[in-house]
C-alpha cells in the first residue's frame, strides 16, 4: 500500500499497543514501525532494474525480519525510554505488529509481498485491494489523528483508535466479499462464451473496490475483461493478448530473464520492440483497458542485447496523466454505465 496508509496502520497498531503508557510516542513509533519495511528502495542505486524488483518487498517484509528486528529496536527504545512505563515487551510488540500489519497489508494488493523470504522469494498477493484506495486510508485516517488529541488515559482516545481499526479491517472484509462477487461473474461470463482458461487472476480498479479487472491464462494468451459489481448485467466484453512466447528464444536461458519473468507470475506477454523485446506484466493490465482497449501497459520491461552481448534491462514509464474528463468517465464506469 501507499507509505501514508501504512504510517497511519503503523501509528494505530502502536496506539493499541502501548497508547495508554506512552501517548504520542506510541502513534510515533508505530508510524514509524509502519514505514521501516518500505526503507528497502534505499537499496535501489545499488541494483539493476531485476534487482530492485526482486529486492522489492523482501528482506524487510518478511516474517523472519520481523522476529528478528522487532527485539532489538524494542531494546533500544526501551533504553530510550527507560523513565516511561513501556516495557521491553511492549517495544517489542509494537515492532512487530508494525512490521506484520504492513507486511500483511501489502500482501492484498496485486504486487504481493515474499512474507517467507528467504526460504521463498514467491510473492504472496491476495489481489483484494489496489495500491492507493482513500476509501481505505481516509477514515482510517481521521480516526487516528483525532485519537491523538485526547489525553492517553482518555477513553474516547482508545474508542475513535479502535473505531479507525475496526473500519479499515471490515473494509478489507468487504473486498473478499466483493472480489467473489466479481469472481463468479467473470467465471459465468468466460464459461458462457466459451473461453477456456487455465487460471485466472482478478484484482480492484484504481481506487475502489468496486470495479474489477481480470486476466485469464489460455494455451497461447491471455483474456482480460472488467466487471462492476454496480453493473446491470454480466455481459463482459475481453480482449485478447497473445502471449508470443518464441520471442523470448533468443534471450534464454538467462538468469535475470528467468527471475524477471518469475516475478510476474506467469503472467506476461512479450511484444517485438525496435531493439530487443518489450515484457508486459498483464497482472497490472492497461491503464485504460476498460474504456478503449487501447492504452498502454503500466508495467513493461524492455529487454535488449547490448554491444557487449550482455542483457540489458530497462523499465519503460508508461504513467498516463489523469484529466477531469478521464476521472468522470472512470467514475460513471464504476457506478456500472457502460462505455
Amino acid at each position: 500500500m501507499d507509505s501514508l496508509t501504512q504510517i497511519v496502520l503503523g501509528a494505530a497498531v502502536g496506539e493499541a499497543v502501548a497508547g495508554r503508557k506512552l501517548g504520542n510516542k506510541a502513534l510515533l513509533w508505530g508510524a514509524i514501525a509502519g514505514t521501516i519495511p518500505d526503507l528497502d528502495v534505499l537499496a535501489n542505486p545499488l541494483l539493476d532494474m531485476v534487482g530492485q524488483l526482486s529486492f522489492h518487498r523482501s528482506i524487510t517484509h518478511s516474517f523472519l525480519f520481523a522476529f528478528v528486528m522487532s527485539p532489538l529496536l524494542g531494546w533500544m527504545l526501551w533504553r530510550l525510554y527507560r523513565n516511561d512505563h513501556a516495557t521491553w515487551r511492549d517495544w517489542t510488540l509494537l515492532f512487530f505488529l508494525g512490521f506484520t500489519t504492513h507486511a500483511l497489508l501489502d500482501s492484498f494488493t496485486t504486487w504481493g509481498t515474499q512474507l517467507f523470504w528467504p526460504f521463498s522469494n514467491h510473492g504472496v498477493a491476495f489481489y483484494n485491494l489496489f495500491v492507493v484506495d482513500p476509501l481505505y486510508t481516509v477514515p482510517f485516517l481521521v480516526c487516528v489523528v483525532a485519537a491523538a488529541f485526547y489525553d492517553r488515559r482518555s477513553s474516547t482516545r482508545r474508542t475513535l483508535n479502535y473505531t479507525g481499526l475496526a473500519i479499515s479491517t471490515a473494509y478489507v472484509a468487504f473486498s473478499f466479499v466483493a472480489k467473489a462477487y466479481a469472481n463468479r461473474a467473470f467465471e459465468e461470463s468466460l464459461q458462457q462464451q466459451d473461453i477456456r482458461y487455465t487460471s485466472y487472476i482478478s484484482k480492484p480498479t484504481p481506487m475502489n473496490t468496486l470495479f474489477w479487472a481480470v486476466t485469464a491464462e489460455s494455451k497461447d494468451g491471455y483474456y482480460t475483461g472488467f466487471y462492476s459489481l454496480l453493473d446491470k448485467d454480466n455481459d463482459i466484453n475481453y480482449a485478447f493478448e497473445p502471449r508470443e512466447a518464441h520471442l523470448l528464444e533468443p534471450y534464454l536461458p538467462h538468469p535475470r530473464l528467468e527471475r524477471l519473468l518469475e516475478i510476474t507470475k506467469g503472467y506476461y506477454a512479450v511484444a517485438e520492440a525496435e531493439k530487443g523485446i518489450y515484457i508486459q506484466d498483464l497482472r497490472f493490465g492497461r491503464f485504460d483497458g476498460w474504456q478503449k482497449g487501447k492504452g498502454q501497459y503500466v508495467f513493461v520491461y524492455h529487454v535488449w542485447r547490448g554491444d557487449d552481448g550482455e542483457l540489458h534491462f530497462d523499465e519503460v514509464n508508461n504513467r498516463p496523466n489523469v484529466d477531469k474528463a478521464y476521472l468522470q468517465a472512470y467514475l460513471r464506469r464504476i457506478l456500472g454505465e457502460k462505455p
